[in-house]
């Protein structure tokens, strides 16, 4: 398997997204409905291991419940993540995640999949390096794992969850890391970002139309593990194109 030293860029940037673009995210679910691929015909069949979904920034596990029963349709045992609203410390976050990495490796017995949407998939790679040992495989969709580069109107939202973490942080007495919510932070879910992995199969899907954050930031160096799609940064949770090769992605070994 190729070794890629993926550059990490620890400083926020502002990046000048079509936002607009993501209005259209309605068309990436309709086409998904009207694919066969939805209905699981003409994709490989899962070998019933387990197959994590993660939510992205702001969001829920209710939202990617489509491909959680799809993942089922097609012959995966598929996990919520069980991390409730991704609004919280990394760290905390990706411990929630760890929690539900164990829960699946020991129900199937085999080893887990990951598939994280955008901070979602920042999630997965770093729980994935913390339980490289349990974790076969993790596939990225428009996830920022090499920095932050977004649109204003989401760094000025990830600022204000910022200034939440560090105020009940502060009020409930529980350790305090200075450059929480940031790449300069010194936490265990940050500093995962900056190591490589490469005994875990790893594939980024992305689309040069998102509206949300940088798709530069959102492939790997190694070629080989990057996929580009057409359509939006919330659409690719619905994208009929996306589920393809997800489930070829899953299938291979």
């Amino acid at each position: 398997m190729a070794t890629a030293h993926n550059t990490f860029h620890k400083d926020m940037q502002s990046a000048e997204r079509p936002i607009w673009l993501e209005a259209f995210a309605g068309l990436d679910w309709v086409a998904l409905h009207a694919s066969p691929v939805y209905y699981g015909l003409g994709v490989p069949r899962g070998d019933r291991s387990a197959v994590i979904v993660v939510p992205g920034f702001m969001g829920t596990d209710h939202y990617l419940m489509e491909m959680y029963y799809w993942l089922r349709r097609i012959g995966y045992s598929a996990y919520n993540s069980g991390i409730g609203w991704n609004a919280d410390c990394l760290n905390v976050l990706v411990g929630k995640l760890s929690e539900t990495i164990e829960k699946a490796h020991k129900e199937t017995g085999k080893k887990v999949h990951l598939i994280g949407h955008s901070l979602g998939g920042v999630l997965a790679r770093s729980a994935a390096e913390r339980h490289s040992a349990d974790v076969a495989s993790v596939i990225t969709l428009g996830s920022p794992f090499r920095g932050v580069r977004s649109h204003p109107l989401v760094l000025q939202t990830a600022k204000m969850i910022r200034s939440k973490i560090l105020a009940q942080r502060k009020s409930g007495n529980t350790e305090i890391y200075p450059e929480c919510y940031t790449g300069f932070c010194e936490c265990n879910a940050v500093t995962s970002l900056r190591k490589d992995f490469d005994s875990i199969k790893q594939t980024a899907i992305y689309t040069k139309s998102d509206g949300i954050v940088d798709w530069r930031v959102c492939v790997d160096e190694d070629p080989a593990r990057n996929f580009e799609v057409k359509g939006t940064h919330v659409g690719l949770a619905f994208n009929p194109t996306v589920y393809s090769l997800i489930a070829k992605r899953l299938a291979e070994k």
